[in-house]
């Protein structure tokens, strides 16, 4: 970029109205803050599952590594269909991953 694009970003964001000094939250950003939560929850809560059930917390963790790893495929073979690729492929792909990550995990004490 030369000089001059550097001065017309500088004019333009110079004509923008100025923040407001008391920002406020909106019914939007309550809505989002809500979808972002619900996705972060439901997405983590089958892994903790089988911690409330198990009373061997080896046990449990391997079984919450085994729903993870399920839900790498779910979500890979999800993630194949939606990009036009072999969801099967990209399924075992995020598995693969997934279970070296957990061996990784496993091998340093996790």
């Amino acid at each position: 970029m030369t000089a001059a694009d550097f001065g017309l970003i500088q004019q333009r964001l110079n004509q923008l109205p100025k923040p407001s000094a008391h920002p406020k939250l909106t019914k939007d950003d309550w809505l989002a803050a809500s979808g972002v939560f619900l996705l972060v929850f439901l997405s983590t809560f089958p892994v903790v599952i089988p911690f409330f059930f198990a009373s061997d917390a080896k046990l449990a963790l391997r079984v919450s590594n085994g729903i993870a790893i399920m839900m790498l495929f779910i979500t890979g073979y999800a993630l194949g269909r939606y990009a036009g690729r072999s969801p099967w492929r990209t399924g075992v792909a995020m598995v693969i991953l997934g279970s070296v990550l957990v061996g990784i995990t496993v091998s340093v004490g996790g």
